[in-house]
């Protein structure tokens, strides 16, 4: 390939980080809007502090936040960073998903797939700050599903069995947890979530995407309840992370699975 390719590839790398990195800054609305069931649309931008209106200028992902050196230009509060680390979250994981769906090639999966991560990134820090998990969120990450397999031609796309199978296969046994323990044990939302994702990625997918959030949340569970003394914690952002790797590695980790258990040989 020679290097006319490679600086087009590196131009769409670039548009891709910028355009996420916008995403992002729609993403910290949706993180703080949703919960509160305000509109994401009607009411602009503001300080959390004193009420005022954000400028435009002060609104440009990642840069803003750095030229005022993380506080609000009119009353002088301090702006959390995270809103800058959900930016720059965003618009790495969408340069990362257009490497590795060849966005080139299949730019249709690689904006579906990008989309993916960005609802992925709403319900982690949705979760972890209210213990909620917004349908609209897990709705639009059906759709997104819905439209992979509309529009996805490759060799790899799965039948739409699979999708309907992953879609209950996970999903139904967290909803008789939920239902056993009252929402205890289970929020509705992380069944939600899981039937979504499930018909997204399939069944072999989504069970490695359970795995995944099993052994990531046990993990996680145990360092907070050893630092706060609670047992309750928000399970949507290891399911979250689940579906994020198991997209895009998700065969791979099964196979491996498969053939370290010997399973691949029966």
């Amino acid at each position: 390939m020679g290097t006319q390719y490679y600086i087009y590839l590196a131009v769409i790398y670039l548009f891709a980080f910028l355009f996420g990195a916008t995403v992002g800054s729609f993403l910290n609305v949706c993180i703080y809007r949703l919960p509160k069931e305000e509109s994401l649309i009607k009411r602009n931008s503001h300080c959390m502090s004193c009420g005022t209106e954000i400028k435009h200028r002060d609104l440009i992902p990642i840069v803003s936040w750095c030229l005022l050196k993380g506080k609000c230009r009119a009353c002088g509060a301090k702006i959390s960073p995270r809103y800058t680390v959900v930016e720059a979250l965003n618009a790495l994981l969408w340069v990362f998903v257009a490497y590795k769906t060849n966005v080139l090639v299949h730019p249709v999966n690689f904006l579906l797939t990008a989309l993916l991560f960005s609802a992925l990134i709403v319900v982690f820090f949705m979760d972890w700050d209210t213990q909620l998990i917004s349908t609209y969120v897990c709705i639009f990450i059906a759709v997104l599903g819905v439209l992979y397999f509309i529009f996805n031609h490759t060799d790899v796309d799965l039948p739409i069995t699979s999708r309907i199978i992953g879609f209950f296969i996970v999903s139904v046994p967290l909803l008789l947890i939920e239902l056993a323990s009252k929402g205890k044990a289970m929020g509705r939302g992380d069944v939600y979530l899981m039937a979504a994702g499930g018909f997204f990625l399939g069944m072999q997918n989504i069970l490695v995407a359970l795995a995944i959030a099993l052994v990531t949340g046990s993990i996680a569970g145990l360092i907070i309840k050893h630092f706060t003394k609670r047992s309750a914690f928000a399970f949507g952002p290891w399911l979250s992370l689940g579906i994020a790797v198991s997209c895009l590695y998700g065969n791979r980790i099964a196979d491996w699975y498969m053939t370290f258990t010997g399973l691949n040989e029966m």
